[in-house]
């Protein structure tokens, strides 16, 4: 990709065990605006991307299989994103304040890196872990996790 392509959204489309706690957890807690409503789906603007919960109990993910971090506890499988350091901060107070589910309590990760970032990661009620990442410049997500140079 390069810097004249056109903008583009991402598209997510998973598998959820109810509806209506997909549509408190996404819609209400975290404020994504809900789309187009279809039996069985429901459509989210999940930070300016496309994201579909579909009603499929049989078709969960779930927590089960590998984990990653230093903790243990994020599932190999899930799904997230990618903000701004305030971002982070408010989505975190936000879900604090509405008791979420913590499997990753907010922490700094890779510590006087490049890639210094703030990360947790949440089960959304409904059999999936959410991670969120805040960076100071989102973009250095793609960045070779060196030392930072002094100032």
């Amino acid at each position: 990709m390069n810097s004249n392509t056109s903008p583009t959204l991402f598209h997510f489309s998973f598998a959820v065990n109810d509806l209506d706690r997909a549509r408190q957890f996404y819609g209400q807690l975290l404020g994504c605006s809900e789309g187009r409503k279809l039996p069985g789906r429901a459509d989210f603007n999940f930070f300016g991307h496309h994201l579909v919960a579909h009603l499929a109990p049989n078709e969960i993910v779930g927590f089960e299989g590998r984990k990653l971090g230093t903790a243990g506890k994020t599932p190999l499988r899930h799904f997230g994103v990618v903000m701004t350091l305030d971002d982070f901060k408010t989505t975190a107070d936000k879900l604090r304040a509405q008791g979420a589910d913590f499997l990753n309590e907010p922490e700094v990760m890779q510590k006087g890196t490049v890639r210094e970032q703030m990360l947790m990661t949440v089960c959304d009620g409904c059999g999936n872990a959410i991670e969120f990442k805040g960076l100071p410049q989102i973009t250095d997500v793609y960045s070779v996790a060196e030392r930072k140079t002094p100032a």
